[in-house]
């Protein structure tokens, strides 16, 4: 029963973990210094999409899984949960070096806005 638990928990980490590194840039204006968390979790989910790389959360996961009785499944986070909701066909290289290209290309644009912000705010005579 624990190691479901500590699997399902793992999982929700990973969720949350995914979510963070592809739309987390707006915090940033919140609190600066999740640009210290958010910049390394863009670089690391766009090379885990580039290279085709397995999360270490996923081995983790099944590992918990498997000592539950569980059976662990083979492919990574995303071909597991993520892509069947967003596609019915399976993963290909290109897709996911897609899907590294988004993650990179969005952060990108938000973070250009939230420096055009910054610069913005810190003009004299902006009122801010």
């Amino acid at each position: 029963m624990i190691s479901v638990l500590a699997a399902e928990l793992v999982l929700l980490l990973h969720v949350l973990f995914v979510v963070f590194a592809v739309v987390g840039a707006p915090l940033v204006l919140w609190r600066r210094w999740i640009i210290w968390l958010h910049l390394p979790a863009v670089a690391w989910a766009a090379t885990v999409e580039f290279y085709g790389l397995i999360c270490p959360l996923t081995p983790l996961e099944n590992w918990l899984r498997t000592g539950s009785g569980a059976m662990p499944y083979e492919d990574g986070f995303v071909a597991h949960y993520l892509w069947p909701m967003l596609y019915p066909a399976g993963l290909t290289r290109e897709i996911q070096t897609g899907l590294g290209w988004a993650v990179l290309v969005l952060n990108v644009v938000v973070y250009a806005f939230i420096c055009w912000y910054w610069r913005k705010r810190s003009r004299p005579g902006t009122g801010a």
